[in-house]
């Protein structure tokens, strides 16, 4: 399977920095390797060795830590998840982050940079749900609305996911201009991090691009995932004459992009 290959492989191709194929299915070429810490970040569970990126991301991430150094109370950000080092299907987790340009980013307020590299290991971020995501928890600040701003207003983002209570908040507390809020989109299992996506990258004419959010603030949307949260609509009634469904198969090399073959076996 794509994932052992992959997963395995303990550095970056020599080869020019390229996103390869779609966030969940692809490579990234020439990646680049975020520093396991920095003035204002540092990488969490390294053992994972997924702090791997394109190096436009890197720089994304570097600006985005910047900025949260400049809240209050925080020295920067917490970065989870990026990618392998040469992209692709991961072991264990996540279906996208293969390309080199998504990032989880922790909710944890960064308020030490000096973490050892065991700590990393053994701290987790901050939950920020109540009522099964429905809504915000004490944890949730001003701050936290203020980064994922920062990172939505970008112009290399594409998307940022979180969990839908945040993204209510957000929308009912954002009195200026809405506009950023078209690229924060509601999901589950984003209660401890948010994702960003970046869009495919200027010369990457193997990247496949996410579909551009609907038009308009997708409060609506919002408000829809959190009222199916509180009132969740029945299933409907099994029917004994359908087939079983197929189990999904894993990921193989013929299912990525033909260059990807290539990265995996570049110096």
């Amino acid at each position: 399977m794509a994932k052992q290959l992959f997963g395995h492989v303990p550095t970056a191709s020599a080869q020019r920095p390229e996103s390869i194929g779609f966030y969940s299915k692809g490579c990234q070429a020439g990646g680049a390797q975020l520093a396991e810490t920095g003035p204002t970040w540092q990488a969490m569970r390294l053992s994972r060795n997924r702090n791997w990126a394109q190096p436009e991301a890197i720089d994304f991430i570097q600006d985005l830590s910047r900025k949260a150094a400049a809240l209050p109370g925080w020295n920067g950000i917490y970065v989870g998840d990026m990618s392998q080092p040469r992209g692709g299907p991961m072991l264990t987790g996540h279906a996208s982050h293969q390309t080199g340009i998504d990032a989880d980013i922790w909710l944890r307020r960064a308020d030490r940079l000096d973490l050892s590299v065991a700590e990393r290991e053994a701290i987790s971020s901050t939950d920020m749900q109540a009522r099964g995501g429905a809504y915000t928890n004490a944890n949730w600040t001003p701050e936290h609305m203020a980064l994922v701003k920062a990172a939505a207003s970008d112009p290399r983002t594409a998307r940022i996911f979180i969990f839908p209570g945040a993204r209510w908040a957000m929308c009912d507390a954002e009195t200026g201009d809405r506009s950023w809020l078209n690229k924060v989109r509601p999901w589950y299992g984003h209660n401890t991090h948010f994702h960003v996506r970046l869009n495919c990258l200027p010369g990457d004419t193997a990247c496949e691009a996410q579909d551009p959010p609907p038009p308009g603030d997708g409060c609506d949307d919002a408000r829809e995932w959190q009222a199916n949260i509180l009132n969740p609509r029945p299933a409907p009634p099994a029917d004994p004459d359908a087939p079983e469904p197929k189990p999904k198969g894993e990921i193989t090399m013929a299912d990525l992009p033909g260059q990807c073959a290539a990265v995996l076996t570049s110096d």
